[in-house]
C-alpha cells in the first residue's frame, strides 16, 4: 500500500519515463474526495473511453456526465501518446470490484489467480476501486476494430512504468478494468498480460526522459553542437501564414515518406497543402478520424525525423 502521489510527483514521475503529458486547466484540484477516500493507493487500471477524437475524449473524461460527475480518470492517453492529466485525487473510473484481484495485485500474483467474479459498486463485498487505482482512459472505440497505434501503447506502458516506479510496484501491479469487474470489456484489443510483460522489461531498465523544455533544448544544442533532428514544437505553431523553415523541412520530410497534397513546393508558410500532406502522414502511422486532421502531434512528429534547422 502507497500513499497517493502529489501532482507534482505525479507529473515528474511520468515526464521522467518519457511521457509527453498535456495538463489541463484545474487538473490538480479536480477530483471527487468529497464522496470517499483517496488511498492508500495499490495499482493502475487500464480503460478504453467508448469515444473517438481527442479533445470530445479528454472533456468527457473531464466533466463526466449527469450519473457519473467528473474526473473519470486521472489521465486520458490519445491516439498519439500524449497523456492529457484531468484529475487529481479520487476519480469515477473504477468503481467496485473483486476483493480477490485486489489482494492479488496486493501480493503481486494477479497472473496466477483466477478470473475477476461479478462485482457491481455496492455488492455485497465489492471493494471500491475509486479509491485504491490510478485509473487511465485510452481513447477507444472499444469495438474490438478500432486500431491501437503503436505511440498510444508505448503510452500505456510508460504511464504505467512511471507510477510503479514511483510508488516500487511490480507490473503485476496494472490490470485492466475487466479483470477488476467482469461485467466490464475494457480494454478491448490488446491482451493486459502482453501489457504487463511490456512494462515489466521497461522497469528493469532506468526510465528515459525524453521530454525537453526550451531551455534544455538550448543547452543539449550548445553542448553537442547541431541537434540531428527538430523538436516539437507544439500543436499552435502549426497555424495559417506561420512563416518558418521548419515547415519547409517538415514539408520535404512528407514528400520524401510519400505523403504529398502538394500541387507545388512545400514552402515555408503553413498551409491547406501542409494539413493535407501531414494527415496523411498520420493515417499513414495508424491514427484514423480527428487523430488524423492534419495537425503535427508530438508523437507523430518525432516519429517523422525532421531535420533540424538552426
Amino acid at each position: 500500500m502507497s500513499t497517493p502521489l502529489s501532482a507534482e510527483a505525479f507529473v515528474s514521475a511520468l515526464r521522467a519515463e518519457g511521457v509527453a503529458v498535456v495538463e489541463v486547466d484545474g487538473w490538480r484540484d479536480h477530483n471527487r474526495n468529497h464522496k470517499g477516500a483517496w488511498g492508500p493507493v495499490n495499482g493502475v487500471i487500464v480503460h478504453h473511453t467508448v469515444s473517438s477524437g481527442t479533445d470530445s475524449s479528454v472533456r468527457l473524461c473531464y466533466d463526466g456526465y449527469d450519473e457519473l460527475p467528473g474526473p473519470l480518470c486521472h489521465g486520458v492517453i490519445a491516439k498519439d501518446g500524449t497523456v492529457h492529466l484531468v484529475g487529481n485525487g479520487r476519480a469515477n473510473h473504477a468503481g467496485g470490484g473483486d476483493p480477490a484481484v485486489l489482494n492479488a495485485v496486493i501480493g503481486e500474483n494477479y497472473d496466477t489467480r483466477p478470473p475477476a467474479t461479478h462485482q457491481h459498486e455496492g455488492s455485497s463485498g465489492a471493494v471500491d476501486g475509486n479509491a485504491r487505482f490510478y485509473g487511465f482512459e485510452c481513447v477507444n472505440l472499444g469495438d474490438g476494430s478500432d486500431p491501437w497505434p503503436a505511440a498510444q501503447l508505448d503510452a500505456i506502458e510508460r504511464v504505467s512504468a512511471a507510477l510503479c516506479r514511483a510508488h516500487g510496484w511490480s507490473a503485476k501491479s496494472v490490470i485492466g478494468h475487466l479483470e477488476w469487474s467482469d461485467w466490464k470489456s475494457d480494454p478491448r484489443g490488446f491482451g493486459m498480460p502482453d501489457m504487463r510483460s511490456r512494462i515489466a522489461a521497461r522497469l528493469s531498465g532506468k526510465p528515459d526522459d525524453t521530454s525537453e523544455s526550451a531551455a534544455a533544448l538550448a543547452a543539449a544544442a550548445r553542448a553537442e553542437g547541431p541537434r540531428r533532428h527538430q523538436p516539437f514544437p507544439g500543436a499552435e505553431f502549426f497555424t495559417e501564414g506561420r512563416n518558418s523553415p521548419v515547415i519547409t523541412a517538415m514539408g520535404r520530410r512528407l514528400v520524401a515518406e510519400g505523403c504529398s497534397a502538394y500541387a507545388e513546393g512545400p514552402g515555408p508558410r503553413w498551409s491547406s497543402a501542409d494539413r493535407a500532406s501531414y494527415a496523411l502522414w498520420q493515417q499513414k502511422l495508424g491514427f484514423d478520424g480527428a487523430d488524423a486532421d492534419g495537425v503535427p502531434g508530438r508523437s507523430s512528429w518525432d516519429a517523422l525525423k525532421v531535420p533540424y534547422t538552426a
